[in-house]
């Protein structure tokens, strides 16, 4: 957490309940809050053609989510949606930048969280962009890993549905090509669960 909860709440945080799939804010709203998550799970995610999900991000306990927008008063960039019945902390974006004035040595918390973001989303752009759907799944599990300070081989905790939502992929796809890893000795299925 980058900021103390009892700081936060000093400065008139709350907390707030959402069910699974319930809606924190949408994108293109007004950024007015920046987000905690307590309990729970988080999905940031744009909805493009067919009803499709693209994942900017999930975020789980302890992680801020939508602190970007707030910062520089533009509106959200994609939907925040709970992915289980989650409990959020929410501070006004007044009174943020007021505890951020009153504390200077959050800022330096907040820019190295946006600039490890930044970093992130840069190496998952460079793996996006390329065609071949084992480079983009690759780039994915070895981000994981990275991000989780994982050396080993570990269960990576989402679904193919997630994984194609994070790639860009269709899930067939995702499928097919997971499948074609595990013969060639790449990653390994036990029980439907990815071991990388």
């Amino acid at each position: 957490m980058i900021i103390d909860k009892k700081l936060l709440f000093s400065y008139s945080a709350t907390e707030r309940r959402f069910k699974k799939g319930q809606v924190i804010f949408r994108e293109n709203d007004s950024a007015r809050y920046f987000f905690i998550v307590l309990e729970g799970s988080v999905k940031m995610c744009n909805h493009i053609q067919d009803g499709k999900e693209f994942f900017q991000g999930i975020f789980g306990i302890g992680e801020s989510f939508g602190e970007p927008p707030v910062f520089i008063n533009e509106p959200y960039p994609a939907n925040a949606i709970a992915i289980e019945n989650s409990n959020i902390l929410m501070i006004h974006r007044e009174k943020l930048l007021h505890l951020l004035k009153d504390h200077p040595v959050y800022y330096l918390k907040f820019i190295e969280c946006l600039a490890r973001r930044v970093y992130n989303k840069a190496l998952a752009s460079r793996e996006n962009i390329n065609p071949n759907p084992e480079t983009k799944i690759l780039g994915f599990l070895n981000n994981y890993k990275k991000l989780n300070g994982l050396v080993s081989q570990a269960i990576i905790p989402y679904t193919r549905q997630q994984i194609a939502n994070f790639t860009g992929l269709r899930v067939e796809t995702v499928i097919r090509t997971l499948s074609r890893m595990k013969n060639n000795n790449r990653i390994e299925i036990v029980n439907r669960k990815l071991l990388y």
